[in-house]
């Protein structure tokens, strides 16, 4: 009886081994074809961003679109976004001359992208084309997303946000970028360690007329707000 017995526990224990190491080979193998699928994914979308036709540059876009919102961004995917961020502005294809691939729209949707991944390197993104894009929905776009995302710093991304402004301010003064730069200080007003630049910036925007009304109007809104934020302040350190 007892040798029957050890019998069935051993088979049940070579039975339960046998099981684990079958669900583990199972597991290693969805693991391996997971991995293979990300990879060949990888390389579809870089493709398609690389190609000259921009058509194939927007299917890109949806891809890497639905990958941000399911959380699965990869590094290689994040190079991809890095690069349709900068098409015809950092990374420049020629015709005898003449830029082919300049494609704001492109831009702005790799931006509006990167706006979702809050990580360093979108911040660091973001923050180039802040710096060097003159397209105003593109500057919108990129000041919206360093807002969201956050990260400032050290003042680096307040300080390229406030470059961004004078510079557009200057060339091209537009309501809708004005807009998102007063977003984007309110957003990051609590991680900015001076505050003197950006309330002269927020200040330019709240009198000068080219700007309509709604975005003066929310200029003077945020300063008193600063205002009101500082008073409490010293108050409280008293």
């Amino acid at each position: 009886m007892r040798l029957a017995k050890y019998g069935t526990g051993i088979v049940c224990g070579l039975l339960l081994c046998a099981g684990v190491l079958f669900a583990q080979e199972q597991k290693e193998e969805t693991n391996v074809e997971s991995e293979y699928m990300q990879s060949v994914e990888d390389q579809v979308i870089s493709e398609l961003a690389n190609n000259e036709s921009r058509d194939d540059k927007v299917v890109a876009l949806q891809y890497l679109k639905d990958a941000a919102d399911e959380g699965r961004i990869t590094p290689e995917m994040m190079n991809t976004l890095d690069h349709l961020a900068g098409e015809g502005l950092t990374n420049q294809s020629r015709t005898g001359g003449r830029i082919t691939n300049n494609y704001p729209d492109i831009r702005k949707q790799a931006c509006d992208i990167l706006a979702t991944v809050k990580t360093e390197e979108s911040k660091n993104s973001l923050k180039v084309i802040a710096l060097n894009d003159n397209e105003p929905m593109v500057l919108a776009a990129a000041i919206r997303g360093l807002g969201e995302i956050g990260i400032n710093e050290g003042d680096e991304v307040i300080e390229a946000i406030n470059w961004a402004q004078k510079r557009n301010a200057a060339l091209n003064p537009t309501s809708s970028m004005a807009h998102e730069v007063l977003v984007a200080y309110e957003k990051l007003a609590d991680t900015v360690e001076n505050k003197q630049p950006m309330l002269e910036q927020i200040a330019k925007i709240a009198g000068n007329n080219r700007y309509n009304k709604a975005v003066r109007n929310k200029a003077k809104a945020l300063l008193k707000k600063f205002q009101e934020d500082s008073s409490k302040s010293t108050q409280t350190g008293r």
